[in-house]
């Protein structure tokens, strides 16, 4: 499996705040399957100011710590990007880096209040060659008045990114609702751990693809940990991967009629029942 959000580099942000805590998060993602990590850590200006060559560079140390103790976990480099001012200049000059130097880019939302023009910076980015890959929107205080907005990124193209830990309802009741709508509903592309500590936000994936099969079928579960996150690695471009929908299934999302969807997916949720 594959794990593209991840705060596993020791104190960077607020992930790990040593070697010893990151080597047993290592060690933790080998036990579950996971055999590359994406190193995200927090681009914040104000609060985290990392950059593209510093990630790097504490990527370099990590592998060579990896190495020396024979874990066999590969790295590639990423950031948990926050919206701001000169986000489009940034990746224009290399400052922020985006997911294993390919196309996709991990953007994080505010998590408290919904930001001015967000559909407009999602879109800017899209038309820059960048596929936004939005980080844990079910785990946003405003995902509920908005998520109708979410549904039109995902539906032009943006990707949506669901936390291991919301779909087996370790962040509550709410984040875990949302995140299974987003994941029957087929708008959650990829899962990942964000994980930043062994016991508190572990680095475990493989329950999450559990829990994502029996509400939508072993294949689609596979594509979410493994041959979309694996493309992006390559840099495929969307189209060369696992639609998020099926035609019907988007079909009855665009129409806006309810009763449709509704009955459209308890039908789906049937046949998966029975894979």
């Amino acid at each position: 499996m594959y794990d593209l959000h991840c705060h596993l580099l020791p104190g960077i942000d607020d992930g790990p705040v040593d070697l010893d805590t990151a080597l047993e998060m290592a060690r933790m993602a080998v036990a579950d399957g996971i055999a590359t990590i994406a190193c995200t850590p927090h681009i914040y200006p104000g609060v985290y100011e990392n950059t593209s060559d510093g990630i790097r560079a504490a990527i370099d140390r990590f592998r060579r710590e990896l190495a020396d103790r024979d874990i066999p976990l590969a790295l590639v480099e990423g950031a948990d990007v926050h919206i701001a001012p000169d986000l489009h200049d940034g990746i224009r000059a290399g400052r922020i880096p985006t997911l294993a130097g390919s196309r996709y880019l991990l953007l994080e939302p505010p998590h408290h209040i919904a930001p001015p023009r967000f559909e407009d910076t999602v879109f800017e980015l899209m038309t820059q060659g960048i596929v936004p890959v939005i980080t844990h929107p079910e785990r946003l205080t405003w995902v509920d008045s908005h998520y109708e907005v979410f549904r039109r990124l995902a539906l032009r193209g943006a990707w949506m990114q669901i936390t291991a830990g919301s779909l087996t309802g370790r962040f509550g009741s709410r984040p875990k609702a949302a995140a299974e709508r987003f994941v029957g509903e087929g708008l959650c592309m990829i899962l990942a751990t964000d994980a930043h500590h062994p016991r508190r936000r572990p680095p475990l994936l493989r329950e999450a693809r559990e829990a994502a099969e029996r509400l939508v079928g072993s294949a689609e579960a596979e594509h979410m940990v493994s041959t979309r996150p694996a493309g992006i690695v390559r840099d495929l471009p969307p189209a060369e991967l696992p639609k998020m929908l099926s035609s019907d299934v988007e079909s009855a999302i665009r129409s806006g009629d309810a009763a449709s969807k509704a009955g459209l997916l308890a039908r789906l949720f049937s046949r998966w029942s029975h894979d």
